[in-house]
């Protein structure tokens, strides 16, 4: 982030906990994009005179260079704070992802066909294991996505290498970003399609990844 991370505790006692858990939520924010301006997280218990048990709430703003603020927030009523506030946390964090993964794909997706339906992103294959099966795409925004060799269209597994350009769905693994229904759009060295609808520039950086 360009800014340092901003937590604020409301009528809630700080704790070191929090604060680690929050800055683990956010690192894995910084994984879906790349570009966050800053990102603010407040903790805090709403107060109403009239009312018994009064709800925590957590909420969290991202700032993008483009989109300006998004903002997600999830609230519940806690009896035990040491139990319960993580769940609200991290719901309030797995709503901003979805945010954040849906601006991810509106950006790499910004080609439109002739008919207005939005294009699969491009992406650059940068690592490959051939003799494993799997290998990475980085995208033009630069996130990496996993892709096994079923992930390629026609069979085409074997006739990836780095710098194959291709199109893509993205999506989220248990473990990360990964990449379906693979279709290869050029080899290195090979031209665009007439038309220059795929004529986009290359991730930044993908050159120096290491082949394996």
């Amino acid at each position: 982030m360009q800014t340092p991370l901003e937590i604020t505790y409301q009528h809630v006692t700080r704790s070191a906990w929090i604060d680690e858990y929050v800055r683990s939520r956010v690192a894995k924010l910084e994984h879906f994009s790349k570009d966050i301006v800053s990102c603010r997280v407040t903790i805090e218990q709403t107060q109403n005179p009239h009312k018994t048990g009064n709800p925590y709430r957590a909420q969290v703003e991202v700032t993008l260079p483009a989109k300006g603020e998004l903002v997600a927030e999830k609230s519940d009523k806690v009896t035990d704070p040491q139990v319960q506030l993580r769940p609200i946390i991290r719901n309030a964090f797995e709503a901003m992802e979805k945010q954040l993964k849906k601006q991810t794909a509106k950006r790499d997706g910004k080609v439109k066909q002739h008919n207005d339906e939005p294009l699969p992103p491009v992406a650059t294959v940068v690592r490959m294991f051939e003799k494993d099966g799997y290998g990475f795409l980085k995208s033009i925004s630069g996130q990496e996505y996993y892709f096994h060799r079923n992930a390629v269209l026609h069979g085409d597994f074997d006739r990836l290498t780095v710098g194959t350009r291709v199109r893509f769905e993205p999506n989220e693994g248990d473990e990360g970003l990964q990449a379906s229904s693979i279709q290869i759009i050029d080899k290195p060295g090979v031209g665009g399609s007439a038309d220059g609808e795929d004529d986009l520039d290359m991730p930044a950086g993908w050159e120096q990844e290491p082949c394996h």
